[in-house]
């Protein structure tokens, strides 16, 4: 069975920073692509980084490009992505996502999720 596990969300003061970890099992997380997205009340799901199987390519959302950072460590089957200079409009569940495909911007493109971990930024 498969899963992915998020941890590390929580709450903070715009400014601050988090670092989520995604922990994957029952599949073999080094030959999957791996993507973080996020979804506010009342918005759809959004992109928001991704990096693919090998750690050599990383995508990020505009919203996010120097402030938010992607890396896995296949060793442990774990994906991360650290959250610096946090703003209010990051305020959302953000979820982990795996597929073996390339399309890693579209939500529709991964067949594994997580259930996702809340963050808050306060102003």
């Amino acid at each position: 069975q498969v899963q992915l596990a998020e941890s590390g969300g929580g709450s903070v003061q715009a400014g601050g920073s988090l670092r989520l970890s995604c922990a994957a099992s029952g599949l073999p997380f080094s030959s999957y692509g791996a993507g973080w997205f996020r979804q506010a009340p009342g918005k759809e799901r959004e992109f928001v980084a991704a990096i693919n199987w090998s750690n050599s390519n990383t995508y990020y959302a505009d919203s996010v490009k120097g402030r938010f950072t992607i890396s896995r460590d296949n060793a442990k089957n774990t994906v991360y992505l650290q959250m610096n200079s946090l703003k209010p409009e990051d305020t959302a569940v953000y979820y982990c996502a795996a597929d073996r495909g390339g399309r890693y911007y579209y939500p529709t493109s991964y067949k594994y999720w997580g259930q996702g971990t809340q963050v808050t930024v306060s102003s």
